[in-house]
């Protein structure tokens, strides 16, 4: 068993972001394995107990203080309604919450739904965005599962469901009224970790994980001449490394670039000069 006051850490049991999640949690440093169904696993060298549990139940969880940090997204956060600490947005995970009806109903924009039955997963969300919308008179009806199929069957006039790719609702003749609002993955917290040094460690570490998912290092050689136009293009996160080479007409350059930028950035080296342009992949940035 470990030691009462050792972290726990809550990521969904199944799924993407299950995937994701522990990714994330290995990249930070974390090491324990993940074995069919069982509902923990332990890191031998901290005594952090990760567990896996349903995506839905890690907000309150963490709110109650049964862990002290989760993975899960945002909309769950939302759903639930309790007090806990977004501390990181993770960036993955990336979805919207909307409302869809069939392609061929009468509903031109939500209003249309005043009196109608609308099924959800997330009845707290569609009930509070009917409201907010002066949409009276909906009924929510809780469902789980398939809920695209439920208007096919006449079961609700429309649904509020996560969107990831719009391809679920394609196959089910469904099309989107308005969007609820946008979600991603999120690590929550509470104000009473067990242990809030290593708590905070792991969130520093998580954090050089999420800054190394954003930039590639970037080497290449420039002429002398032309450092002054090369450094205006990279920058860098402080500024670039600048180093002499053999050939005193050139200079080696190391520097940090978003890679989101980095076929642009490579593009406008190459036409001021430079060559041997390198793109390498982080593990791990503490910026």
């Amino acid at each position: 068993m470990p030691a009462e006051k050792s972290l726990r850490v809550a990521v969904p049991s199944k799924g993407r972001l299950q995937e994701a999640a522990v990714e994330l949690l290995r990249g930070a440093g974390l090491r324990f394995r993940t074995s069919g169904r069982r509902l923990f696993a332990e890191c031998s060298d901290s005594g952090t107990r990760i567990i896996f549990c349903n995506t839905a139940d890690i907000p309150v969880l963490v709110a109650e203080g049964v862990v002290d940090l989760g993975v899960t997204g945002s909309d769950q956060v939302a759903e639930k309604g309790v007090r806990v600490e977004t501390h990181r947005r993770l960036g993955f995970g990336r979805c919207h919450l909307a409302v869809a009806v069939h392609k061929d109903a009468p509903y031109t924009s939500a209003r249309d739904l005043a009196g109608k039955v609308v099924g959800a997963k997330f009845v707290k969300l569609a009930r509070d965005w009917f409201t907010r919308h002066g949409v009276e008179d909906v009924h929510v009806l809780e469902l789980q599962g398939a809920v695209e199929v439920m208007v096919l069957l006449g079961l609700v006039d429309a649904i509020v469901e996560i969107v990831e790719t719009g391809s679920s609702l394609v196959e089910n003749d469904l099309v989107e009224l308005d969007r609820v609002l946008d979600a991603e993955a999120v690590l929550i917290g509470n104000d009473r970790p067990r242990d809030r040094a290593a708590r905070d460690r792991l969130i520093r570490r998580i954090d050089g994980v999420l800054a190394a998912a954003r930039y590639s290092l970037l080497e290449y050689n420039c002429p002398r001449s032309r450092i002054d136009e090369a450094t205006r293009i990279t920058p860098g996160y402080s500024s670039p490394t600048v180093q002499p080479l053999g050939d005193r007409d050139w200079l080696a350059v190391k520097v940090m670039v978003e890679k989101d930028a980095v076929h642009a950035v490579v593009d406008a080296l190459e036409a001021i000069g430079c060559v041997a342009i390198l793109e390498t992949d982080l593990r791990h940035a503490r910026l």
